[in-house]
């Protein structure tokens, strides 16, 4: 049962320890040189703290449901050929693609059961994680996932890639070739402020819009097993 507390209480993330440290304890040097400073140092250990948080997440479970992998706001879903290193064919998928600000929250979840065909991380530039080119030149960690209990080929396997942004400069992947993952399970993080790719089966339809909020682990932005029309929304 959750209880009010829980609701309040957020976990952290153990990535972000030691830049906590860091900063708590350049904080009390700051404290020690002169007062005033001390406080800006403050600020930099709970915005640390924040960042780095690791909120539960309630997970939907049923085969054909694809979640977002990231917190953020849905850029525009787009038929694109994913990138070489996925290994998914030059056939265009459509394309649903996640920004994280440096207030989201920065862990990256898996968006379904599934294994890791094929991992490959390419250096590249840091433009805005925003821009669309951001997809094709900014440094990146590419995922090829099978998805459990799904036929062998293009319909059965989707694509997923962290993108380093403007600001950040370090991509977090834990999930190895070969592992399996259930839907909602944490595999990375990216800091500080990126965007995430997820290239799905050719023909699925997006049920996400442009400008919309999604919720790592929870938004479901694709069903396999639905003839549902793409949606359309509006900003009320």
């Amino acid at each position: 049962m959750i209880t009010a507390l829980d609701t309040v209480k957020t976990p952290i993330n153990r990535a972000g320890w030691p830049f906590i440290a860091i900063a708590a304890l350049l904080t009390i040097g700051l404290f020690l040189l002169w007062e005033p400073l001390g406080w800006i140092g403050v600020i930099l250990t709970a915005w640390c703290i924040y960042f780095f948080r690791d909120p539960h997440r309630v997970t939907p479970i049923r085969d054909g449901l694809i979640l977002s992998a990231a917190d953020g706001t849905v850029l525009p879903v787009v038929e694109a050929v994913p990138p070489p290193d996925l290994e998914l064919g030059d056939i265009p998928r459509p394309r649903v693609s996640v920004f994280l600000n440096v207030f989201d929250v920065h862990v990256n979840r898996i968006p379904c059961d599934c294994r890791v065909l094929t991992r490959a991380y390419r250096p590249g530039k840091f433009f805005n994680a925003a821009l669309d080119k951001a997809s094709e030149d900014n440094e990146r960690m590419c995922l090829r996932l099978k998805l459990d209990r799904a036929p062998d080929g293009p319909q059965g396997e989707i694509g997923l890639v962290q993108i380093a942004g403007l600001v950040a400069r370090r991509i977090r992947c834990d999930a190895a070739h070969g592992q399996s993952f259930l839907a909602g399970q944490r595999f990375g993080l990216i800091r500080f402020g990126s965007r995430v790719d997820i290239y799905l089966p050719p023909g699925a339809t997006p049920l996400v819009i442009e400008g919309q909020r999604a919720i790592a682990g929870e938004t479901v932005i694709a069903d396999l097993q639905s003839g549902e029309p793409p949606r359309r929304g509006v900003t009320r």
